[in-house]
């Protein structure tokens, strides 16, 4: 199989819409859009605009918060946390590029609930991998696909935004 490149644009179309049916469903007012470094930060970036959320984008780096830390180590371009609201009771969409393992989504959660408790955590994603090592799943997801252990997601951006499956 050689490198894929995935069309983001209609990726991104696909989480708005579905992510509009969810707010409207669940009757969520004002939600507040958190991204996951550094992948999930630029997906929410273009969802936060789709979406136009009033609420500054907030930003998780969950690096300290994942249960494999002592063996995966600290990833060398490692940035903060940026949450610029309160967390309370608010409903937090909560955006990733790749779900695999669990582990990101978990330690995010984690984190979050440092900041303090949500009303509700909506986890979104734009591509969803089998493998889950934790029974953790988002609500939303644009792409759900797993091609395979020999190959990774790598996504660049943020301007433009591109996702390629790569051979390992």
């Amino acid at each position: 199989m050689d490198n894929k490149n995935y069309n983001v644009t209609a990726l991104l179309d696909q989480l708005e819409q579905q992510t509009r049916q969810w707010i409207q469903k669940h009757r969520i007012t004002n939600p507040v859009m958190v991204g996951l470094h550094t992948g999930g930060v630029w997906v929410a970036q273009a969802l936060h605009r789709r979406l136009n959320i009033q609420e500054e984008l907030g930003e998780l780096s969950t690096t300290f918060y994942r249960d494999d830390f002592s063996q995966v180590g600290l990833h060398r371009q490692q940035k903060p946390s940026r949450l610029p609201f309160e967390i309370e009771n608010r409903h937090v969409l909560l955006v990733d590029d790749v779900i695999y393992t669990g582990r990101t989504l978990r330690g995010a959660m984690n984190e979050l609930f440092d900041f303090g408790r949500p009303a509700s955590i909506t986890a979104i994603a734009l591509i969803a991998r089998e493998g889950r090592e934790l029974p953790i799943e988002p609500q939303i997801v644009a792409l759900h696909e797993e091609p395979g252990s020999t190959f990774r997601y790598q996504i660049s951006g943020p301007e433009p935004l591109t996702l390629q499956l790569l051979e390992a």
